[in-house]
């Protein structure tokens, strides 16, 4: 299946010191770089990017940036502002969602849950759930549009019989929302 990407970068990174989008991996590459690498890697196009209002920070190429309309706004408010702008795109069935703060997903994740055939899929290891998350058009159109409940992301999976995709991923687990949390997440990825 053709799937779209869309990483969800539009906070304050409060707990990071500025947004995470640009924080930076060892590698020198920025989160949203690397989310950007894997979700292209994966198979998805067109990719986007929601970011905060007026952030100046570098877009990779081929992403496009998304400027959320006001700041502070929760996480299912960026949902629905990413997916409005991609709905607006043809040549796509799924949509996989990639928060900012998991920049250590592998490629091979974003294309198992892009061949996932279900309304909605999540990635799994070990047998505990992680990001990313695939969406259908049809349920990316229901949540844009707020047929789809709320308030989080875990209403509308649960509506839509999301479907688990397990994946030999630890980087689905490795939520790197501080810098300590990415060191460790870092140490655990190479230890095994």
């Amino acid at each position: 299946m053709t799937a779209a990407g869309l990483i969800l970068a539009g906070g304050e990174g409060r707990r990071w010191g500025g947004p995470k989008a640009w924080a930076r991996l060892p590698d020198g590459r920025t989160f949203l770089e690397a989310c950007a690498r894997s979700l292209e890697e994966g198979g998805a196009a067109p990719v986007a990017a929601t970011l905060p209002p007026g952030a100046g920070g570098p877009v990779p190429a081929g992403v496009v940036a998304v400027p959320l309309p006001a700041p502070g706004l929760d996480m299912m408010a960026s949902v629905r502002h990413g997916l409005g702008w991609l709905l607006e795109r043809v040549g796509w069935e799924r949509v996989i969602l990639l928060p900012v703060d998991h920049p250590l997903v592998a490629p091979s994740t974003v294309a198992a849950l892009a061949a996932a055939e279900a309304a909605a899929a999540i990635a799994t290891w070990n047998g505990r759930h992680g990001h990313p998350l695939a969406l259908s058009r049809e349920v990316a159109e229901r949540v844009a549009d707020g047929r789809s409940p709320g308030p989080t992301l875990r209403e509308v999976l649960r509506e839509a019989g999301a479907v688990d995709v397990a994946v030999d991923d630890p980087g689905i687990r490795a939520n790197c929302n501080t810098p300590e949390a990415l060191r460790e997440a870092l140490e655990r990825l190479a230890t095994g």
